[in-house]
């Protein structure tokens, strides 16, 4: 989604609190890059590879076509563009994610207008065992909410059991949805509501499938995942500021977060996962579970340094909300 330059002056009141965050890497493990291809423009998802070491896919909001791209983070540079076929021209793509079977799920989610699509979807096509640019043939499943439509920008796929939850995004409250055990490509697959969330712009399971590390524009928590929800408050995580704040995933080894915006040449941000007693981080070994930041309030829209301007963001998400409603894209029409 865009966000218009009011959001420039919300970072510019923001930045004198959180400059630190934005600027934290880790001592040790994967570190942050730069975007460099011009043509990633709305960055709205990330995914780490399994099957290519400091590889990221990621793919444009909209107005782009059907497009993922592999960003190589030791140099910011895109080493593979794959182009789908066989999923009509996209509306809103909001998220991608990694499932077990080695398929990159890519979800058509977003609604600016809260329900004037009656269905979304989601595609998934294998991930691609060499770097190239490459077209292949993607599956696409029809995605319906079993209490009506909604507008969505967080997509994940558990690690471990391969279900796809999404979390739907509102000025009220958000909720979190799974879906069926096993989507199908004859009919819609209905998603139901598991779980309350706030306000959601991406998710991601830890790579051992023992947490959920939800993100919006002024916070990001880690939450145990449980019985197949997230469990209590969670954790606060000590996000960066990022003005149009819209991605994160867990690097492969499960040692760090990257967090990732929109824009142009946009910032992705590495920030280590810390156990919970503090300390310093540690990468995941198998049959473990990252742990995340140190604990805070559930309901606090801030992370991290972020509690230290809360009026300030206070403001800034009126700022963000006007601006959203006053230029929200009209809806496109089907394919």
């Amino acid at each position: 989604m865009r966000l218009l330059p009011l959001t420039a002056v919300i970072a510019l009141a923001v930045l004198p609190c959180s400059a630190a965050a934005a600027a934290q890497t880790p001592a040790s493990g994967p570190s942050g890059f730069t975007i460099a291809d011009p043509r990633i423009k709305e960055s709205s998802g990330l995914a780490a590879s399994r099957i290519h070491p400091g590889v990221y896919w990621t793919h444009n909001d909209s107005d782009d076509g059907p497009y993922v791209y592999a960003v190589d983070s030791a140099t910011g540079r895109t080493v593979a563009r794959v182009t789908l076929t066989g999923v009509g021209t996209p509306r809103d793509v909001e998220a991608i994610s990694l499932g077990p079977d080695g398929q990159l799920y890519v979800g058509d989610i977003g609604d600016n207008l809260n329900g004037s699509w009656d269905h979304v979807w989601v595609y998934r096509f294998p991930e691609p065992k060499q770097l190239a640019d490459v077209t292949v043939k993607a599956e696409q499943f029809t995605v319906k909410y079993a209490d009506g439509a909604r507008n969505a920008e967080a997509l994940m796929v558990h690690p471990v059991t391969g279900r796809v939850y999404i979390a739907s995004k509102s000025e009220d409250k958000g909720g979190l949805y799974e879906g069926p055990e096993k989507l199908s490509a004859s009919g819609p697959n209905v998603f139901r509501r598991v779980a309350d969330l706030p306000w959601v712009t991406d998710g991601a399971f830890s790579p051992d499938g023992g947490r959920l590390t939800l993100r919006g524009y002024f916070f990001a928590r880690t939450y145990p995942w449980k019985d197949g929800k997230p469990e209590g408050e969670g954790e606060r995580v000590d996000a960066p500021w990022q003005g149009q704040a819209e991605s994160v995933t867990y690097a492969a080894d499960g040692s760090t977060l990257m967090f990732g915006s929109e824009g142009e040449s946009s910032r992705v941000v590495a920030v280590p996962v810390k156990p919970a007693s503090g300390g310093s981080p540690t990468p995941a070994k198998p049959g473990t579970t990252p742990a995340a930041g140190a604990p805070g309030p559930a309901d606090e829209q801030g992370g991290g340094s972020f509690t230290k301007g809360a009026a300030v963001l206070a403001v800034g998400t009126v700022l963000v909300l006007g601006a959203k409603r006053l230029f929200r894209r009209r809806p496109r029409g089907d394919s």
